[in-house]
């Protein structure tokens, strides 16, 4: 029997954003597939942070951090303020903390019913 998808798909393909939207989207999520970035990124969730001291807590180079932090706020995820000759680093905004939180949610549920 053959099934009659087009109403489905009509309301579907009126639905889906422009493809240079999602390429957009694609591309954002890809800067969340770096473990370091998102070291950074959950650091950042708990506080603002100048590159010293989130490359003491990740025990990386500052020229390291420095790099992921470039990428991380050419994506919009994170901002920075100048204190003096200090840089403060902070998360965007709340959108950023949202994504962040809601994955870990995720993952926490996922993990307690693994272990039921």
């Amino acid at each position: 029997m053959a099934h009659n998808h087009e109403e489905i798909l009509c309301r579907v393909k009126s639905e889906l954003p422009e493809d240079e939207l999602i390429c957009d989207l694609s591309d954002l999520f890809k800067v969340f597939g770096d473990t370091t970035r998102m070291k950074i990124l959950y650091s950042l969730f708990e506080s603002e942070m100048c590159v010293c001291a989130i490359a003491e807590l990740l025990g990386m180079t500052q020229s390291a951090i420095s790099h992921q932090l470039k990428v991380l706020k050419n994506a919009n995820l994170v901002a920075n303020r100048r204190e003096g000759k200090t840089i403060y680093y902070f998360l965007a905004d709340e959108h950023v903390r949202t994504i962040v939180a809601q994955g870990f949610e995720h993952l926490i549920e996922k993990h307690t019913h693994e272990k039921k």
